[in-house]
């Protein structure tokens, strides 16, 4: 379990049901993060990084997304390529300063994701993957 709470109760007169319950972060809980790439060449330069850096156990990227926004007042359709990120709450902070660092988009997009379960033998990889070493 680890020396973190996991869950603390909030009364009802304070929160809605909804929110009655805060679930407490740990450095080691996984999490998944999106971010798109203009194409797989900076796709896989920003996955061999991040995984070298040990800031992501692993980078899938899954070429042809259409996405359709708003840059500068004009709405834009770009294929790019979709970056599925694994890692932890405490690399997360370097993670996303080391894609803003070497991304060529002005505002890379970074959305972070709480899995609702990952497999105990894939976490213990993963966190292993990212953990950060004792000599460094």
């Amino acid at each position: 379990m680890g020396p973190y709470p996991r869950a603390v109760a909030i009364p009802e007169r304070i929160a809605p049901a909804s929110l009655r319950t805060l679930r407490m972060e740990a450095p080691d809980d996984p999490r998944v993060v999106l971010v798109t790439a203009p194409d797989d060449e900076v796709a896989a330069r920003l996955a061999r990084s991040l995984v070298a850096a040990r800031l992501a156990a692993c980078v899938n990227r899954i070429g042809g997304v259409r996405s359709t926004f708003t840059w500068e007042g004009e709405v834009v359709d770009e294929t790019e390529v979709l970056m599925i990120v694994k890692s932890t709450v405490g690399r997360l902070a370097a993670l996303e300063r080391a894609v803003a660092a070497e991304h060529p988009y002005d505002t890379p997009e970074f959305v972070v994701l709480d899995p609702a379960h990952v497999a105990q033998p894939y976490l213990a990889w993963l966190r292993a993957s990212v953990a950060e070493d004792e000599g460094a």
